[in-house]
Parts: C-alpha cells; structure tokens; sequence
C-alpha cells in the first residue's frame, strides 16, 4: 500500500511554493507515493507563472501535461492579503502556520500517513503573533504533546537514528540523560516507526560512553541509566538491545533505528554515510512531521533558481516499505 503524505507548501513568500511544485512535476515522487498538497490556488499560480512551470492549478487539483493529477487540499488564509516574493509578513507566517495545522489534522483524520513540509520563516510566523519555534513545537502544540516528550529522527538511505539529547552542550547532555528519558525516547522510535510502516522495529541503543562503559571502568552511567531503561522497554515487548558502544553498533548496520545519547554521536553517522539524504523527523507525537533542511531562500524566490532535490529526498526518505541499504 502506498503511503499518502501531506505536503505543506510553507511561506508563500520563500521557496517553499515553487520547490512543491518542482518535486512533483517529475515521476520520481508521484510514482512511488500518494501527495495531498496543502496550501493555495493564487499562491501556486504565481510562483508557476514566476518559475516558467506548466501546470494547472484549480482548488481540488494540480494537473500537468503528462496527464498526471495531484490532490490540492486548499486552505484559505492569504485571501486578498497583499504580499511580495522575498518580504516577511505577518500573512504569509499566518498561512504558513495554517498550512501546517491543516496538513497536521490530514495525519489526525486518518486522512495521510505523514507530514513533509516546505520550509518555514520563523520570523514571519512569529510577526503574525504566534510563539514559534519551529515546526516541531507546533506538532507538540497541536497534538497536546509535551515538548519534552518530542524527539527528533533523521532519515536516511542507510540509517535511522533518534536523538535522545539534541542542541544540547555536550556536559550538559550527560546530566540530562536519565532512564525515563531514554525509555521514552526508546518508546518513540518504536511508535515513530510503526506510523511509517515498520510495526516491530529493531532498535539499538548506543552507550553514553565509550565501549559502552566497558562496565563501569569508563563510567558508571550506562549501567546505572541505560541498562535499566532497555530492561523496562524489553519489558513492553519492544524489541531493543543495547547498550552497544557506538562505533561497533552503526558499523554493525543490523537494526532498523538507532538511539543516540547526544548530537554528534547521531549526527555524524548519518551525514558521512548519507551526505545532503537525510530528514529530520519529529517523532514522539501521534503525527509524523518531516521537513527540508533549508530555510526559505527569500532572497532567490521567485527567480526559478530554486533546487526540489531535499524535498524529493526527504519524500522518498518516507518510502521505508524496505530496510535501509547496508553499503
């Protein structure tokens, strides 16, 4: 079966508008997924018309040369509201937050499996009066999640990884580290995964420190933290081991998802392996939501200098139906 996703078009005002219509105007995406592409008709049209794109928009779909037809869910929130390519404005961070919200609902409804948005302009958002702090605290927001709860996972063709501490100093990080927030970060990489199709994933945890501790001769939190955490897990029937010093456990490539303590011990696996393929995911509420790892460009759109190609990826990083490759 496959996986419909609902596709955001982010600010009006940046690229986000033009990059949508650009990753489905080829077969790479739409031959492998079903889009519900949120967002509206006039803003589609001009940055179409801008970007010297053939297509025709109406309220329910877009329709291209080739025959090919992809759902438009319309949400209107610009209306007659005047804005320019490049500006921010309070309408534009409006309809970018209402485009989000609707394709949020898509997912609650039962209507789309996941979110891939366009990017946002944080700034524009908050000029419309909203605190924002990006996409993910407005999953938290309209899932009644706390943020504490919400993690991040980045996709890639050959590994999934869920961070359990993120922008955090590194000696911060460890003391933040305790065996509920390592169970509920190994509950969301369960729960994240079965929303995108992998229902029994195997999960391995990597140590805090090296050689996992090497049993308490470098610290004493792997046995103390972790081990308790997995014990509790496995305990829930969720198929985790850990926890496994890091290097021999991304080497070994044998689990679906990986939990990493800190940033760089997650981050760094993924962008050498899979070099601008990668997601970022907000797992850990009852809504998946992925984005690009750009901003808006406001300074190119408009032009038709704008690139799909982190979109695509980060579409076709949702088709997980096989295991990430093991190169």
């Amino acid at each position: 079966m496959r996986p419909t996703i609902a596709v955001p078009i982010g600010d009006p005002a940046g690229i986000g508008p033009e990059i949508v219509l650009r990753a489905i105007t080829g077969s790479e995406v739409t031959e492998r997924l079903d889009l519900v592409i949120i967002g509206e008709v006039e803003v589609l049209r001009r940055h179409a018309k801008a970007c010297g794109l053939s297509v025709a928009i109406s309220s329910e779909a877009i329709r291209f040369p080739d025959g090919r037809q992809i759902s438009l869910k319309t949400v209107s929130s610009l209306g007659d509201q005047p804005w320019e390519f490049g500006q921010v404005s309070a309408a534009t961070g409006r309809a970018c937050r209402d485009y989000a919200i609707s394709a949020i609902a898509l997912v609650q409804e039962g209507a789309a499996s996941a979110v891939v948005a366009a990017p946002h302009t944080e700034a524009a958002v908050n000029q419309a009066g909203y605190h924002f702090r990006g996409y993910p605290s407005l999953v938290a927001e309209m899932t009644g999640t706390p943020e504490h709860l919400v993690f991040l996972m980045l996709l890639s063709p050959v590994y999934r990884v869920v961070n359990v501490t993120l922008h955090e100093p590194l000696i911060e990080a460890a003391k933040k580290i305790d065996e509920n927030l390592v169970l509920a970060a190994i509950r969301a990489a369960q729960e994240g995964l079965g929303q995108l199709g992998i229902k029994q994933p195997r999960i391995g945890v990597c140590g805090l420190n090296p050689h996992a501790g090497e049993g308490g001769l470098m610290g004493t939190e792997d046995i103390a933290i972790i081990v308790p955490a997995i014990s509790r897990a496995v305990a829930e029937e969720i198929n985790v081991e850990g926890p496994i010093s890091a290097d021999a456990l991304f080497a070994e490539r044998s689990h679906d998802v990986y939990l990493a303590m800190y940033h760089d011990q997650g981050h760094i696996p993924v962008k050498v392996a899979s070099p601008l393929a990668a997601t970022a995911i907000t797992i850990g509420t009852p809504v998946p939501f992925g984005s690009v790892a750009h901003g808006s460009a406001l300074d190119i759109a408009g032009t038709g200098r704008a690139t799909p190609r982190a979109l695509i990826q980060a579409l076709l990083n949702l088709v997980i139906e096989t295991p990430p490759s093991k190169i």
